[in-house]
C-alpha cells in the first residue's frame, strides 16, 4: 500500500483514477526518466504461449475517442472521468452506442474489463465476435464507477472483436477500457454455494488486474498528475494497490501472491518479485523499492524523490523473501535460486539489511531486529500501520516477518544445496522466536503484549491493527494460552471500534486465523470481506471494495491454501493438503490446480476424509494427507498404511504419505 492508506482519504485523493490500458495512443509523450531502473532480462519476457497483445486504441477516451465509434447522442467529455481528463458518455434513451472494433493479430483468450457509471438501468456492456454475441451485461443503476468484466473471449488471427456500450434509461459513462489474458483458473465445488460464489467471483475478479504484456500505458500516473508523465511498455504485472496509479505495491503484491500462484500467474509474481529485488541497492541502504509502474523498470514517482527519500515499510523487506520462496514452491522453478538479483536481494535483506537497520534498541547479543526510523514513511518506518503516529522503532509486524524471512532463506540455501547456510538461517529463526516470546512481547496477554517499541525504547501494548495482528499470523507468537487469548483480543478489536475502515486491511484476518488453526474465525472474515464487496470504498474514486484488488486475490489464496490447506512443493514433487473446512461445511473441491508441471483435482470431505487426483503431470508426487489429531494409522483407499503423528506448532497432526502418479485417484481417511 502507499504513502496514501491515510493521505487517500482527503478530498484532494479523490480525483480520477488511472486509465488500465491496452493502449495504441496516437502521439505518445516521452517517457519520464526511470531512476536506476532495474535492468531487463529473461525473467520479465512473456510466457510461451501467452496470449498476443490486443491493442484498444484511446482506452481512456484521452484522444477524444481516436478509434471509436459515437452514434447520435454520445460523445466525449470532460465532466467527470474516471481518470485523466475525458470519458465516453452516451444520453439517456434508446438505441445509442459507443464501440470499438479490434482485429485481432494473434491467437488468445481475453477478458474486458472497464470503468462504468449510470444513471439508471437498461444498459448494456457488450463483447461481439465477427458481429456474434460474445459476452454481455445489463448495468446497474449506479452513478459512481464500478468496474465491470465480461469475457472470456478466444480469438484466432483475424478475428474482430467489439467492444460497446449501449444505452438505457439513464445517462451512461465508461471510462478506462483495459484487456487481461484470461487465465485457466481453477475451478471450485462446494457444498457450501456461497463460496462457490464466493470463488468464482474473486478468480474472476483477480484476473481482470492481470496486464497483457507488450501494451502500452500511462507511467507515473496517480491522483496529481492523473494522465502520468509519459508512456512505457507494459511487462508481465498484475495491479496491487490503488487503481487510480500505474503501478504495483510492494506490501499488496506479497500479500496477493499466494492467490496469484494458485491463478497460474507465475510469469508476473517472478517478474515483479525480481523488480523489486534488483531496487533493493546499497544505495538504498537494501530496501526495495515502494512501488513500481507496469513497465517493471521505473520506480512509481509519488513514492520516489531519490535515493534517500522514498517510501520504506521494514516488514516488505522481509515478506518479499518470504513470498520468493512460497513463489518457488508453487513453481520449481530455478531461477528464483539461480538468479543473482534475486539471491542477492535474499542474503542482503536478511543480513546487511538488517545489520545497517539494528541499533536504536538493545536487542542484546544473539539477535538483531530491523527498526524503522520514527520520522514518517519517506524515511524510513517500522510498520505497515501508516494511520498511527506512535515513533515506533521496532514493530511486531515487522519482527514476525523478519522471523519467516530467515525460515524461507533457510529452505533457499538448503535447496540451492547450502546446508551450513541453511542451518545458520534456521539458528537464526529460533533465537528470533526464543527472544521474541522470552522478552520482546513482554509478559502479558491480550492487551498487554507488546506488539513495538518507540525511538526512545518504550514498549507499546494495545490495539496496534498491523503490528498486532500480523504476530500470530507470521507463527512468532509461542503456541499455548498466550497466543489463543491474543487470537481472541485481535477478533474482538477487529470487529469493535478499533477496527480498520479500508477493507484491504481486514483481509490479513483470514490469513491470521487460519495459521493459528481457527478455520470458523478465518471463514468468518472471508464473509465479511465478500459481503462487503459492493460496498463503496473509503476512497470514493477507488469504486467499491471489490474494486480494490487484493480483495479478489486473497480470497483466491484463502479459499486454496486455507479452506483447502494446500501447501505446494513442486521442487520436491510433493503436495500437504490438510482440510480446515469449517463447522457446516461438509464438501469442498477443486479441480485444474496447477502446482510445478502437474495439474491436481482436491476434494476434502469434512476434516477426516481427503481425495486427490493427480490429473495431469510428467511425474508422480508425494501427497502427504494431513489430518487432526493422533491416529496410529490412515486408510488409503481401504488399506491401513502407519501414519505419522507430528506437533506442528503446538497443533497434534496425522500424516500419511502416497505417491500419487499422473492420471491416478488416491482416497485418505481415518477410521
Amino acid at each position: 500500500m502507499t504513502r496514501s492508506r491515510l493521505a487517500l482519504r482527503s478530498a484532494v485523493a479523490l480525483i480520477a483514477a488511472l486509465a488500465p490500458l491496452a493502449v495504441a495512443p496516437a502521439a505518445p509523450a516521452a517517457p519520464a526518466p526511470a531512476p536506476a531502473p532495474a535492468p531487463v532480462s529473461a525473467t520479465t519476457a512473456p510466457a510461451a504461449g501467452a496470449a498476443a497483445p490486443l491493442a484498444v486504441s484511446d482506452p481512456g477516451f484521452e484522444a477524444g475517442g481516436t478509434g471509436w465509434e459515437f452514434t447520435s447522442g454520445t460523445g466525449t467529455a470532460t465532466n467527470q472521468p474516471h481518470a485523466g481528463s475525458r470519458l465516453a458518455y452516451l444520453d439517456e434513451g434508446e438505441g445509442m452506442k459507443v464501440s470499438q472494433t479490434v482485429t485481432a493479430t494473434g491467437r488468445g483468450r481475453y477478458v474486458v474489463s472497464a470503468w462504468i457509471a449510470t444513471g439508471g438501468t437498461g444498459g448494456r456492456y457488450a463483447l461481439r465476435v465477427n458481429g456474434a454475441p460474445a459476452a454481455a451485461l445489463d448495468l446497474p443503476a449506479a452513478a459512481s464507477y464500478r468496474r465491470h468484466t465480461l469475457g472470456p473471449v478466444t480469438l484466432v488471427p483475424g478475428d474482430r472483436l467489439e467492444i460497446a456500450f449501449e444505452s438505457g434509461r439513464g445517462w451512461v459513462n465508461a471510462d478506462d477500457v483495459m484487456v487481461s489474458p484470461a487465465a485457466a483458473a481453477p475451478r471450485v465445488t462446494s457444498s457450501d454455494p456461497e463460496l462457490t460464489a464466493m470463488f468464482d467471483w474473486a478468480a474472476r475478479k483477480a484476473n481482470s488486474w492481470v496486464h497483457l504484456p507488450g501494451t502500452e500505458g500511462p507511467l507515473n500516473a496517480d491522483e496529481r498528475q492523473t494522465g502520468g508523465d509519459g508512456t512505457g511498455v507494459y511487462a508481465p504485472s498484475y495491479w496491487a494497490g490503488y487503481a487510480n496509479r500505474s503501478g504495483y505495491y510492494s506490501r499488496d503484491m506479497a500479500h496477493q501472491l499466494a492467490g496469484a500462484g494458485a491463478l497460474g500467474l507465475h510469469a508476473e509474481n517472478k517478474a515483479m518479485l525480481r523488480a523489486f529485488a534488483a531496487s533493493a541497492t546499497a544505495e538504498h541502504a537494501y530496501y526495495p523499492v515502494w512501488a513500481l509502474n507496469f513497465d517493471n523498470r521505473t520506480y512509481l514517482s509519488i513514492d520516489y524523490r531519490r535515493p534517500d527519500l522514498f517510501v520504506r515499510e521494514v516488514p516488505a523487506v522481509f515478506e518479499l523473501v518470504q513470498k520468493a520462496e512460497e513463489a518457488y514452491r508453487w513453481t520449481g522453478d530455478r531461477s528464483y535460486l539461480d538468479d543473482p538479483a534475486l539471491w542477492d536481494f535474499y542474503r542482503h535483506a536478511t543480513e546487511e539489511f538488517v545489520t545497517l537497520h539494528d541499533g536504536r534498541k538493545d536487542n542484546g547479543r544473539r539477535v538483531k531486529v530491523a527498526e524503522g526510523t520514527g520520522k514518517g514513511i519517506f524515511q524510513g518506518v517500522a510498520s505497515y500501520n501508516e494511520q498511527s503516529d506512535e515513533p515506533l522503532a521496532e514493530a511486531g509486524d515487522a519482527i514476525g516477518s523478519q522471523y519467516q524471512a530467515y525460515l524461507a532463506m533457510s529452505a533457499l540455501a538448503r535447496a540451492k544445496g547450502d546446508g551450513r547456510l541453511a542451518a545458520d538461517f534456521a539458528r537464526r529463526a529460533r533465537e528470533l522466536k526464543r527472544y521474541f516470546n522470552s522478552e520482546w512481547s513482554g509478559a502479558g496477554s491480550g492487551a498487554d503484549m507488546v506488539r513495538g517499541y518507540t525511538t526512545e525504547g518504550q514498549p507499546l501494548t494495545g490495539w496496534g491493527k498491523e503490528n498486532s495482528w500480523f504476530m500470530p499470523m507470521k507463527g512468532i507468537v509461542a503456541p499455548g494460552a498466550r497466543r489463543e487469548a491474543y487470537l481472541d483480543y485481535i477478533d474482538a478489536q477487529a470487529e469493535g471500534a478499533g477496527r480498520p475502515d479500508n477493507i484491504e486491511a481486514l483481509t490479513y484476518l483470514p490469513d491470521t486465523f487460519f495459521a493459528n488453526g481457527r478455520p470458523g474465525t478465518a471463514w468468518k472474515w472471508m464473509r465479511h470481506v465478500y459481503a462487503e464487496k459492493d460496498v463503496q470504498h473509503v476512497n470514493t474514486r477507488q469504486g467499491t471494495n471489490g474494486d480494490y484488488p487484493e480483495v479478489s486475490f486473497t480470497l483466491v489464496g484463502q479459499t486454496v491454501r486455507g479452506l483447502l490447506g494446500v501447501t505446494p512443493d513442486a521442487p520436491a514433487r510433493t503436495l500437504t493438503t490438510r482440510s480446515a473446512l469449517p463447522t457446516g461445511m461438509a464438501w469442498l473441491g477443486i479441480e485444474d490446480l496447477r502446482i510445478g508441471d502437474s495439474a491436481f483435482a482436491l476434494r476434502h470431505d469434512g476434516t477426516r476424509r481427503s481425495t486427490l487426483t493427480h490429473t495431469t503431470g510428467s511425474a508422480p508426487y508425494t501427497w502427504r494427507a494431513r489430518f487432526p489429531g493422533a491416529h496410529r494409522t490412515v486408510l488409503v483407499d481401504g488399506v491401513a498404511r502407519p501414519a505419522r503423528v507430528e506437533v506442528l506448532d503446538g497443533v497434534t497432526t496425522t500424516t500419511v504419505r502416497v505417491k500419487v502418479a499422473p492420471g491416478r485417484t488416491v482416497t485418505a481417511e481415518l477410521r
